[in-house]
């Protein structure tokens, strides 16, 4: 999907077409990926454009590739280098029951504990990991995930969806790590909301592969009224996809999006894409019906890996979210 006219070039498609969801050919394509802007450096569109395009082609080096990419974006607002033969993930999710602490040993920090969906936490270099600081507060570290005390749990991953991006807990035993930041300056910072747009990016992108498969399925054959409607339909819904994260970049490099501003943002676009890609789903499955599902691997995984990444944007919950800010606000938005 192209997002502005500096279009990625071709071999950025056929890259991601080769890693066919193989997770270590898509670290490999990640860590070539030095050149690609950062967010609310000017070339914003140009980030969302190259996931997008990794998305449309494999999701898997898209979800790899989005990961890396921001963690590297998060070392450069800490003020820090990210050594180009490290390859990164973030692990920020927080659950019921699990419970990753950071205690001060000198200069360095100790983790222990568990930490949930850490994506291939078994083949990275590094990772940056949030964990609990006193009784409230949470810090981003640096951690080398090739030293010991740390058990991945990769065994628990069952997905059919992503199946090579492992993401299982991961066990903490005395883990050493570099703090990134003050105490919850990953969260207060502007590019945490401009990395959840990164996120739809790679949304948009799983959308516009499958509604190609949906364009090219019209070609060989005359299509009726009803595919000419799914057609539609899925044309409306990746365009509005594609316009919401054009936007967001020119709002992002314009200053725009920090703050409040920067998280209602995010929640409008991250919804926006969520819904666009369901609604491809949706559109894919009455049009095509079970044939493709069930005798094309490439599109079966591509319905099976966007379902899963999607479900990162949380439905309802996030709706009620963005509603509660739309409240706080106090006055309508529109």
């Amino acid at each position: 999907m192209r997002l502005e006219s500096q279009l990625p070039p071709a071999p950025l498609s056929a890259a991601a077409m080769e890693v066919n969801g193989d997770a270590q050919r898509a670290i490999a394509l990640a860590s070539s990926l030095a050149s690609v802007p950062r967010p609310g450096e000017g070339k914003t569109a140009v980030l969302f454009d190259t996931l997008c395009t990794l998305a449309s082609a494999d999701l898997t080096a898209a979800r790899v590739a989005e990961a890396h990419l921001d963690a590297r974006a998060i070392l450069a607002q800490a003020g820090q280098d990210a050594q180009p033969d490290h390859t990164w993930g973030v692990f920020a999710a927080e659950t019921a029951g699990t419970v990753l602490t950071a205690t001060r040993e000198g200069d360095r920090w100790r983790l222990d504990g568990t930490k949930p969906w850490c994506s291939l936490a078994g083949l990275l270099t590094h990772a940056l990991v949030t964990a609990h600081v006193g009784d409230h507060g949470r810090r981003l570290f640096a951690v080398d995930l090739r030293q010991a005390g740390i058990t991945v749990h990769d065994e628990l991953w069952i997905a059919r969806g992503l199946p090579q991006v492992k993401s299982g807990p991961v066990d903490f035993d005395g883990v050493g790590a570099d703090a990134v930041g003050d105490e919850g300056w990953y969260l207060r910072r502007p590019g945490f909301a401009w990395g959840g747009i990164g996120v739809a990016a790679v949304w948009c992108g799983g959308a516009v592969g499958l509604a190609r498969t949906l364009y090219d399925s019209t070609q060989g054959r005359a299509p009726d009224q009803i595919a000419l409607a799914h057609l539609g339909a899925v044309d409306v819904a990746v365009t509005t996809a594609a316009t919401a994260l054009a936007a967001a970049a020119a709002a992002i490099d314009a200053g725009e999006a920090d703050g409040p501003a920067g998280s209602l943002l995010a929640a409008r676009v991250r919804g926006i894409v969520a819904r666009a890609a369901e609604d491809v789903i949706f559109h894919i499955g009455h049009a095509l019906g079970p044939a493709p599902l069930a005798l094309n691997d490439r599109h079966a995984q591509r319905v099976a890996d966007l379902q899963l990444y999607v479900r990162q944007h949380h439905a309802e919950h996030d709706d009620a979210a963005l509603g509660r800010m739309l409240v706080t606000k106090g006055s309508a938005p529109w």
